[in-house]
């Protein structure tokens, strides 16, 4: 009988980690970013193709995530970039997300905190932006703990 049990206790932890794992919705979408030098934690989802291609073109108040996929590893340490906001609640928050890129041009790879260091560093033709049609549902959860 314990054999039994242990085996379809054994079957539902594979199946709820499977479904768990597949699925970016809830605690699975959560991730760091940066926001004026501190550090967050973030829920977000990408939309649906045809979602995103509505909201670019009809929502002219979507924030920003700075994102850097070229960069993963490449940081000191063997870091990946950490994703840098330009918006929390109280702070012209949208919860609608447009993923631009940021590629390294005359400097290292490094660790921006704050979209205001990114746009200094773009003025500076240190890095270039390539806003992406990616958009994303994201939102603040509060200061990473």
């Amino acid at each position: 009988m314990m054999a039994r049990l242990v085996g379809v206790l054994a079957v539902f932890a594979l199946l709820g980690g499977t479904a768990w794992a597949g699925s970016m919705n809830g605690v699975a979408g959560s991730m760091p970013a940066y926001y004026d030098g501190t550090l967050f934690t973030i829920n977000f989802m990408e939309l649906p193709s045809g979602g995103e291609a509505a909201n670019l073109g009809h929502n002219g108040s979507i924030n920003t995530i700075y994102m850097c996929d070229a960069c993963e590893g490449t940081l000191p340490g063997g870091a990946s970039f950490v994703s840098v906001i330009d918006a929390i609640q109280g702070d012209g928050f949208n919860p609608l997300w447009q993923e631009v890129q940021i590629g390294f041009n005359s400097i290292a790879p490094q660790q921006f905190t704050s979209d205001n260091d990114i746009i200094a560093a773009a003025n500076a033709g240190q890095i270039t932006l390539t806003p992406t049609t990616e958009v994303y549902r994201c939102s603040v959860l509060g200061p990473k703990k």
